[in-house]
């Protein structure tokens, strides 16, 4: 089933609320005006409301991308779509993907 290209300025935050945001845009493919992301890139979270430790184990600071597009890439990285799914250290939940672009799809 075809998802919708992850680009810079989709909406993405960690399970806590806090924001999510790409380390390393990839310019060579821009949607809706922006540069889309491939797995690779990190992303840094800001703002998330987990406590640091001995009350929880956050807070949220970093995430890395597990899946991605299967069929499209670039630069030799496949790109994140909307289903696709990271973790985020050092509390080890998902990110969640709020909006992204409709326009281009992607496998």
């Amino acid at each position: 089933m075809p998802g919708f290209l992850l680009h810079v300025g989709a909406q993405v935050l960690c399970s806590h609320g806090g924001q999510a945001q790409p380390t390393a845009p990839n310019p060579r493919v821009m949607v809706s005006g922006q540069p889309t992301v491939t797995m690779a890139a990190p992303y840094v979270v800001a703002g998330c409301a987990l406590p640091p430790p001995t009350a929880g184990n956050g807070p949220c600071v970093t995430a890395q991308w597990i899946t991605a597009a299967a069929r499209i890439t670039s630069n030799g990285q496949p790109l994140l779509l909307l289903d696709s799914q990271a973790i985020c250290a050092p509390t080890g939940t998902p990110l969640i993907i709020v909006a992204t672009q409709t326009r281009a799809t992607g496998t």
